[in-house]
């Protein structure tokens, strides 16, 4: 999906679930990390995460734009949006938009078996076999597979 479809995508939503339309630009932000999309007071412009796209289905990033379009039309109606107001609330289950994002996940880089449970260990950093141990029964760790 590129900006331009989640641009029709946001449009067809707002007039859909809000009747009111989206005059903004809604745009993917690769720089967001723990969430699922913001809404930008200055600008009124909508940024969603694009690993919402890549890792989840379609309705998940429904949710997420329906979310974000609460703060959006709530703003422009002159009430605050944040999502402590009733009237935030009251709007995001009207739509049926989502509370939260679901957790992106992490890739690991290194995976790690112990030799005498078993037990697998997945890790972003390499660590020293040497030193470290299973935390379940102190066997000896063994680098399995490296994902680059």
């Amino acid at each position: 999906m590129e900006n331009k479809e989640l641009q029709r995508l946001v449009e067809q939503i707002s007039v859909e679930y809000f009747a009111k339309p989206f005059s903004h630009k809604a745009r993917f932000n690769g720089r967001l990390r723990t969430t699922g999309g913001r809404y930008i007071l200055q600008s009124h412009d909508i940024e969603i995460n694009p690993k919402m796209v890549a890792n989840f289905s379609q309705d998940v990033l429904v949710g997420i734009v329906k979310h974000e379009l609460c703060h959006y039309h709530l703003h422009l109606a002159g009430k605050t949006g944040k999502h402590n107001t009733k009237e935030f609330q009251t709007l995001l289950k009207a739509v049926g938009g989502s509370r939260y994002a679901p957790a992106v996940p992490k890739p690991s880089k290194y995976q790690y078996v112990c030799s005498e449970c078993g037990l697998i260990y997945k890790r972003q950093r390499k660590i020293n076999t040497k030193r470290y141990v299973c935390g379940r029964c102190h066997g000896k760790l063994e680098l399995v597979e490296i994902n680059n």
